[in-house]
């Protein structure tokens, strides 16, 4: 059927009643437009269309008269802008005597974000809308695909997801993509995808759903930039082949501490778990002291099930739930970083963590001390170390490092010269506090590099040992030149 195209520049009258009527063109193919739509387009004799480039476009009824306000993509600066003027421009054809008949591509409340504005601005002013329904992107793809979405099917907007650093998707649950309609979305929807999914995970690309070329392309997640796509092209995001999200996680820890659970999980509380959840902290420095990734991820998941396990007994009491954990700490890190999510301006790290402790003493009031909040339980080398980082974050620090290198050999001089056990003692703290700093300083973590060095230590003892044995000779027989040269051995046979 033929039709002429105007611009929005035109007025023509219609005979419809005040208000806005937007109806829902389908998915693409003309033989998508639900009855109730024919019956509306055959009675109006003007039709305002978001675009015009839509294939259902091509079959509506000879006698409209149809605008189009595809001009204002080539005017408007962003997508924002974009919706909001075309919003103003269907309110103020709403509020003629005749009122208006908008029409959008398949659904007006599946990703349609001029309904959106149109919505919220219609009901600020009382003016009438009517929503004409249509077919949406979903149910054609659906077909296509040969799945049901009730098994938790996702639908996100390309756009959205390219926005984003980490997918809002659970990965154990289909996802649907819209509108991905060029390989630079693909692209950016590809990156943050990638944040979650494995690099090949297949995915498979749904062209032109409703038409006669409809079409899929299965192909690995890097590739997905790769392909030509347009307007009416959805991905399809198949679940992971095992459980990875955090929700089936939970749902794992939960089942654990359910009636129908573990007896041993079920009995613990915040209290019997401390001690678990401080080894699993140290087998996760251990395996990164230990340059071991395939451990650390290990010892990751070991952690994380502290912090789950933890939750669900919190929720269970009716304590907090983990939706407030997350709440709190998201929250915490947006307004403790406003040199991201907001616009203060830090020329440097250190600036950060000025910034942050003013922030934290503001959060709990003056009184506060830039030392609160250290767990008493660490261990003294890093509890050392973030006093010391603490204090200089409010200016309380040498200069350079000559200055905590001159320290250190202060106390070193003071422990020689002290006159018993007690005062050995404190001058022997003072020595270690001091060189904490001088470590900070150089850049080292102390708790880290003692530990190595333990680990070093005992390795090569151990090789002592072993040498020992097979000489056939008794360690504690030997002479301190005699150890000393089998400790010399072992160093090099560690190099």
């Amino acid at each position: 059927m033929n039709h002429n195209v105007h611009s929005i520049s035109g007025d023509d009258p219609i005979g419809q009643t005040a208000g806005i009527t937007i109806l829902g063109l389908g998915p693409g193919h003309p033989d998508y437009l639900t009855r109730e739509a024919w019956t509306v387009l055959e009675s109006a004799p003007e039709l305002w269309l978001r675009t015009e480039h839509h294939p259902a476009v091509a079959g509506l009824p000879s006698s409209l008269v149809v605008h189009s306000f595809d001009r204002l993509y080539e005017e408007a600066e962003n997508f924002g802008e974009l919706y909001e003027r075309i919003a103003g421009h269907v309110l103020e054809l709403g509020r003629r005597p005749q009122g208006v008949v908008y029409a959008v591509p398949g659904h007006p409340l599946v990703g349609e974000a001029t309904v959106k504005h149109l919505l919220a601005r219609a009901r600020e002013e009382g003016l009438p809308v009517r929503i004409v329904a249509g077919v949406s992107f979903i149910e054609p793809v659906l077909t296509v695909l040969q799945i049901d979405a009730l098994p938790g099917l996702q639908i996100c907007d390309a756009l959205e997801i390219a926005a984003r650093h980490h997918p809002p998707l659970n990965p154990d649950l289909p996802a649907l993509v819209a509108q991905m309609y060029d390989r630079l979305l693909a692209s950016d929807v590809k990156l943050t995808l990638m944040n979650q999914y494995p690099d090949d995970h297949e995915v498979v690309l749904v062209y032109r759903a409703s038409m006669p070329e409809q079409s899929l392309v299965r192909l690995p997640l890097y590739a997905l930039d790769r392909q030509d796509m347009d307007h009416l092209t959805t991905l399809y995001i198949p679940q992971l082949t095992r459980p990875g999200g955090f929700e089936s996680f939970q749902d794992t820890v939960a089942h654990l501490r359910a009636p129908n659970g573990c007896p041993w999980d079920r009995e613990q509380t915040h209290e019997s778990l401390r001690g678990s959840l401080l080894e699993e902290a140290y087998e996760t420095l251990a395996a990164i002291d230990a340059g071991d990734l395939r451990a650390l991820q290990e010892e990751l998941g070991d952690l994380l099930l502290q912090v789950l396990i933890q939750t669900q007994i919190a929720t269970e009491a009716g304590e907090f739930k983990m939706i407030d954990v997350i709440a709190g700490i998201d929250a915490k890190l947006k307004y403790r970083h406003p040199h991201v999510w907001g616009t203060r301006h830090v020329n440097n790290a250190q600036e950060v963590l000025q910034h942050w402790e003013r922030l934290k003493r503001a959060e709990k009031g003056d009184a506060r001390s830039v030392l609160d909040g250290i767990p008493a339980a660490l261990p003294a080398l890093q509890q050392a170390d973030v006093y010391s980082r603490r204090a200089a974050r409010v200016g309380f620090d040498w200069s350079s490092p000559d200055g905590v290198a001159d320290k250190v050999r202060e106390e070193m001089e003071e422990l020689e010269r002290a006159a018993d056990m007690e005062e050995r003692e404190a001058e022997l703290g003072d020595l270690l506090f001091a060189i904490v700093n001088w470590a900070r300083w150089l850049g080292l973590d102390a708790e880290t590099a003692l530990r190595k060095a333990n680990a070093r230590f005992a390795r090569r003892f151990r090789t002592m040992e072993r040498m020992a044995q097979q000489q056939g000779v008794d360690m504690s027989a030997l002479t301190m030149e005699e150890l000393e040269s089998l400790w010399q051995k072992a160093k090099d046979d560690d190099a």
